[in-house]
């Protein structure tokens, strides 16, 4: 009798439940990531265009946190032991210790020297490497996961090890969310936006020379005629690498044949425009953080920045397609003096930024 009277009262309660009330779900709501505001140096927002930054692909602290990530991460080559930071050490400003070629997984070496990577926002030109193969920063960082002296992988392949990480699905989730409540699908273009984004936050503005420019610190003596020397026609440098504090990234991002060569075996910017007006032409360079980049050139063919001077003073040879900016080509250079050589090597270790190369926000997180 007791158990039927229990029952009985729990017939009751549940009776009593209106049975048209409904579940109350709540509507998905997408991550939204937080955007990211570049801090842009006063010096360059002076001087400089606004940075080119992709309408699809706009700085999120997600989005730059994967890039980040990503950039030093070896997943994404055929064997998981190469990055993009193999080749590219914030210590030597983002190149590849001082390594005239780097070398692949398969121990392969290339056969041009690793760029820096800093104050590619700015790059008006959005062509990218030494011959201008890629455009934009997210194509550029496609090309050396398929290259097969590089990382040596596929895309497919290594999508498909980000897609087992547990972790990237959560990171990709949170920096590319998607409008319903089912996980990002990892691609190819993803994960290239968001090294791209990673690089764009990548800044060096804060040398001697800055400092000067600021009215922070003074130049010596001869770091000043140094910088005489760059701005006019006895180091006739200023033509592609800008005029003294007009030019920030200190490189018009041009491609230009600076009289290396009269005979080409790497023919540069013709391997990809197939004009032979182009043969022997290669990225200006920035001239910033020389101290750490070393080897200089394309192909790293200088290993001190006292061959590089001595090469515009008397190294300079003609080929049909030299750059019209080298005026003194016809002499082989401007034929500095000695003291003018040691003056305009002074000047250019001021653009030295040695808090760069240890900036917390550029190592691995």
């Amino acid at each position: 009798m007791k158990n039927i009277f229990y029952l009985l009262v729990v017939f009751l309660v549940l009776f009593s439940c209106d049975s048209d009330d409904d579940v109350i779900i709540e509507p998905f709501v997408p991550f939204q990531p937080t955007a990211f505001t570049l801090q842009i140096p006063q010096y360059f927002a002076d001087k400089l265009p606004a940075p080119v930054i992709p309408n699809d692909n706009p700085f999120t602290v997600e989005g730059i946190a994967l890039g980040r990530k990503l950039f030093y991460d070896p997943i994404l080559s055929g064997d998981s032991t190469q990055s993009c930071a193999s080749c590219h050490n914030l210590e030597n400003a983002l190149t590849d210790n001082n390594l005239q070629f780097s070398i692949g997984i398969d121990g392969i070496e290339g056969s041009r020297n690793a760029m820096p990577i800093f104050n590619l926002a700015w790059n008006i030109e959005d062509k990218f490497f030494w011959d201008g193969r890629s455009i934009g920063l997210e194509g550029q960082a496609e090309q050396p996961v398929i290259d097969p002296v590089e990382m040596h992988n596929t895309w497919q392949n290594a999508v498909v090890d980000l897609k087992n990480s547990t972790e990237y699905q959560e990171l990709f989730n949170k920096a590319f969310p998607e409008q319903t409540d089912i996980d990002t699908e990892i691609t190819k273009e993803l994960t290239t936006k968001a090294i791209a984004q990673f690089e764009r936050t990548i800044i060096s503005s804060n040398s001697k020379f800055d400092k000067f420019v600021n009215g922070e610190v003074s130049l010596t003596a001869n770091e000043l005629e140094g910088m005489s020397i760059f701005n006019d026609e006895r180091g006739d440098c200023f033509h592609c690498h800008g005029v003294g504090n007009n030019n920030p990234l200190f490189t018009d991002n041009r491609f230009r044949n600076n009289g290396l060569d009269t005979v080409f075996s790497d023919i540069g910017l013709e391997m990809v425009t197939d004009n032979p007006q182009d043969k022997g032409k290669f990225k200006t360079p920035s001239l910033r953080n020389l101290i750490f980049t070393a080897p200089y050139m394309h192909d790293g063919r200088f290993a001190t920045l006292d061959e590089v001077i001595n090469h515009y003073s008397e190294g300079v040879v003609i080929s049909p397609t030299i750059d019209s900016q080298m005026l003194f080509a016809d002499q082989g250079g401007t034929q500095m003096t000695s003291i003018e050589k040691a003056q305009l090597k002074a000047f250019l270790l001021t653009l030295t930024d040695n808090e760069f190369t240890t900036n917390p926000a550029y190592q691995a997180p």
